[in-house]
């Protein structure tokens, strides 16, 4: 961990921060305020889309400007749309506060890819390590995530108002550290080494693993996790609980970021993306046992670590799909794919819990889940296959 991992760790830290805040409190102020009740976590899907809309000029003004301005600039729009938001809550204005969402959504395209530049602030032979460790990073922002929700929801007279004034700190706070980091120069444009045409990337094994199991894998944690806050309060657990839930769920997210690059590293990526969905399915199991406070935070904390095992796993995969000069446009169509996901989720999250029932939200994340199993074994299969045709062409 050089000083720059070290100041972008910092940086995954507050934008944890932002993330896990947004969570926490985007559906209980969308409840409050939506015209209907399914309409609860539109501000939390409006999120997760912004950031899908945004991944196209993300791609375009890291190509042109390079990492640093681009981040800046996410920052800048971080700050502004977490004052918009305030407004939007002051005023009691719910599709206000779904448009400030999706602004935000910029920031969020732009963070995403913060996982991407630590390989690159680190050697090729330390890569899987550096991915993990920066995301080890939001450890941070998920133990002081939902303290700052909890701790500023009673600051104004609005409940929450004080949630998003303490997130546009955050981002100014963020934007000062992202400063001191020197980033590798951004290569010259060169209509000759464009790389592939991304449809030819995109039907590669590898990369249709990796975007699958990434975007499977974390929209069943969001639809899981978005749902839960809503879920206690029907069970009239007290916001403070629910807030101590999304705690360890956000510890249990990245606290594993200390040696899942090492696991990998030694084992493989796709074992420890299978580890993961079967951790994935122990959080259902624990979470269909019951609804008191015990199975909602052993649930969730499971849940954490099954998404590390898998996000960071379907990271690292995704960093063989392609050479230097195709990363904007694939790390772009990945988060595109991810983003698009969460959007998905997020909506489903709001409508399932309120209209179906918490048992049914887990039966139905059952289904993502054993299509990503079916991908990792056909990707391992697929491998095994290549393995044996080259020692078999080698004896010849």
């Amino acid at each position: 961990m050089n000083r720059n991992l070290w100041l972008l760790a910092s940086c995954q830290a507050l934008f944890l921060i932002n993330n896990v805040t947004f969570l926490a409190i985007n559906g209980l102020v969308g409840l409050a305020l939506a015209p209907l009740g399914w309409m609860a976590t539109l501000p939390v899907m409006g999120y997760v889309v912004g950031g899908a809309l945004s991944t196209g000029l993300v791609a375009r003004t890291q190509k042109r400007w390079g990492r640093k301005a681009s981040f800046q600039m996410g920052l800048v729009v971080a700050c502004g749309s977490a004052l918009l938001c305030l407004y939007a809550v002051t005023h009691k204005d719910f599709w206000l506060l779904c448009c400030a969402t999706v602004i935000a959504g910029y920031y969020n395209a732009n963070a995403n890819l913060y996982r991407f530049a630590a390989a690159e602030l680190s050697t090729v032979a330390n890569r899987e390590k550096a991915v993990s460790l920066v995301m080890a990073g939001g450890l941070i922002g998920g133990i002081a995530g939902p303290n700052l929700a909890n701790a500023t929801r009673g600051l104004f007279d609005v409940p929450f108002a004080g949630a998003y004034v303490a997130l546009a700190f955050a981002a100014l706070l963020s934007a000062a550290l992202l400063s001191f980091i020197t980033f590798p120069p951004t290569p010259k444009s060169n209509s000759n080494a464009s790389g592939r045409p991304l449809s030819v990337i995109m039907r590669q094994p590898v990369f249709v693993v990796a975007a699958l199991a990434g975007a499977l894998g974390y929209g069943v944690m969001n639809l899981l996790m978005a749902a839960t806050p809503i879920a206690m309060q029907q069970c009239g657990l007290p916001f403070s609980d629910a807030a101590l839930v999304l705690e360890w769920h956000v510890i249990g997210m990245f606290a594993p970021g200390f040696f899942t690059g090492h696991l990998i590293k030694r084992f493989g990526a796709l074992p420890i993306m299978g580890i993961g969905l079967v951790l994935n399915l122990c959080c259902i199991a624990v979470a269909l046992s019951g609804v008191e406070l015990q199975q909602f935070l052993v649930a969730l904390c499971v849940l954490g670590v099954g998404w590390n095992f898998l996000f960071t796993g379907s990271t690292t995969l995704s960093l063989t799909a392609y050479a230097p000069e195709e990363k904007d446009k694939v790390q772009a169509s990945l988060n595109f794919i991810i983003f698009a996901t969460l959007a998905v989720s997020s909506f489903a999250s709001g409508v399932l819990v309120t209209t179906q029932g918490w048992a049914l939200l887990h039966y139905g994340s059952l289904l993502p889940m054993a299509i990503t199993a079916s991908a990792l074994l056909w990707l391992a299969a697929s491998r095994r296959r290549t393995a044996r045709a080259t020692v078999v062409a080698g004896g010849q």
